[in-house]
């Protein structure tokens, strides 16, 4: 039988922090619903998966938590936290951009005891009776002020209305909402109040850079080019301006990463990867990536656009010092542009070094590798194949990750063209595959 040791030490942790401490004592020790309120990057994940594997019942292979989630991002990383766990039990995600009938066939081989679910994808599988209802007890939902805006109020509302059987609510986020909709049916709340007690604050150094001009691309640049080989997330409002912005850095020789909505599962996935593994400094993105992606190491946030509100600066100022890192955010301002009023901390100006650093180029790049999970494929053999067929040593191979039909590596970005020439003809535990570079 598992306990909490064994899930720490296959997930690399040391110790549960208060929060998590906190969170498990009231979601095992009461019969109450749950509010938390914890910084991003606190790793509020966590602290709900290990108490709700100990609410399961191992003797049923039936659908009895949903987790809810506001994007396919947040489903899938949340979703293989729970896998990395390995406590037994089976888990799946249900979301937009692929066939729902792939996900229908899914669901009746695993048999997953838990989902994780973008409220569209579970109101389809709910209407058309692809688990049952009755047996879910638990419902979560992740970055519930999201969750439960009016984008998502009719599918809400709705899922709700299908899950007669819920018994307990967990509902977690970065900043309050308002008032939770009556359709939740919360009942005796607990809440677990950890805003500002986290020291994320006083490890964020907050900065302003004054652009003279209204167009503040090329101040941007300079400022990319001063940072060196560190980790930016540039935000902005709007998907035209992220397009524009990424031409623009891509045209002065950065390798950057693009991320907004509309992009389909795919790209979306190549772009957060390549930002992640190091394969590109620069992530240029709308408020979609403020949230729940799998970013531990950003050095720094540059707010291209000021944010729309307070909410919106505390997501994506939360991008960095994650995890007792220190961090940097900046305010790019144009000539009639100020602070928001809601930024209580102190900001400093920032002068750009005149030093006439060319783009820094990354260390890695991404490979894609076109068989995955499905094939029975694993990050050891894709590591073993790098290594024995492709002549890499460990220090040339950077983040694995491997998906249900393909796989990401990140290589020495020296490496690679000679990695594709050995690949060519060869097999990956006895199977031919493609492997390109992710441009």
């Amino acid at each position: 039988m598992y306990n909490d040791e064994d899930i720490l030490s296959k997930l690399g942790i040391d110790a549960l922090s208060d929060m998590q401490l906190r969170m498990k004592d009231v979601m095992l020790g009461g019969v109450s619903d749950v509010v938390l309120l914890s910084a991003t990057g606190s790793g509020k994940t966590l602290a709900y998966l290990i108490p709700l594997v100990r609410m399961l019942d191992a003797s049923s292979d039936m659908v009895q938590a949903v987790v809810i989630v506001p994007g396919r991002e947040l489903a899938l990383q949340s979703c293989d936290v729970f896998k990395s766990m390995g406590t037994g039990f089976t888990a799946m995600c249900l979301y937009g951009g692929r066939p729902a009938m792939d996900e229908h066939r899914e669901l009746d081989k695993l048999r997953p005891q838990v989902v994780f679910a973008t409220p569209g994808r579970l109101v389809d599988h709910l209407d058309k009776g692809n688990f049952s209802p009755f047996s879910v007890k638990y419902v979560v939902i992740d970055e519930f002020d999201k969750c439960l805006k009016m984008g998502f109020a009719d599918e809400m509302k709705r899922a709700f209305s299908m899950l007669p059987g819920v018994i307990r609510r967990f509902l977690l986020s970065a900043t309050d909402a308002e008032e939770i909709p009556s359709f939740v049916n919360i009942g005796h709340v607990e809440r677990i109040d950890y805003i500002g007690c986290d020291d994320a604050a006083g490890r964020i150094k907050l900065l302003y850079v004054k652009s003279q001009e209204k167009d503040k691309l090329e101040t941007l640049y300079r400022m990319l080019c001063g940072f060196g080989q560190a980790s930016s997330i540039v935000f902005l409002n709007y998907r035209d301006s992220v397009e524009r912005t990424g031409a623009y850095l891509s045209g002065k020789g950065f390798t950057i990463s693009v991320f907004r909505g509309g992009m389909d599962q795919k790209a979306r996935e190549a772009a957060v990867y390549k930002f992640a593994n190091g394969s590109a400094n620069v992530l240029v993105a709308t408020d979609l990536a403020s949230r729940g992606l799998d970013m531990p190491e950003v050095d720094n946030i540059i707010h291209y656009h000021l944010p729309v509100g307070k909410d919106e600066y505390v997501h994506r100022t939360g991008r960095t010092a994650r995890w007792k890192s220190e961090g940097r955010a900046f305010f790019l301002l144009g000539p009639d542009e100020t602070v928001p009023e809601y930024v209580s901390e102190p900001v400093e100006e920032y002068d750009i070094p005149e030093n006439g650093i060319l783009p820094p180029q990354p260390r890695m790049v991404t490979l894609y590798i076109g068989k995955g999970k499905k094939d029975k494929i694993s990050r050891g053999d894709i590591l073993g194949f790098l290594c024995k067929t492709c002549g890499l040593d460990g220090n040339d191979i950077g983040r694995i990750d491997v998906r249900e039909r393909w796989a990401y590596a990140a290589v020495d970005s020296s490496k690679w063209k000679d990695v594709i020439k050995r690949s060519v003809g060869a097999k990956l535990k006895g199977i031919k595959t493609v492997i390109e570079l992710i441009k």
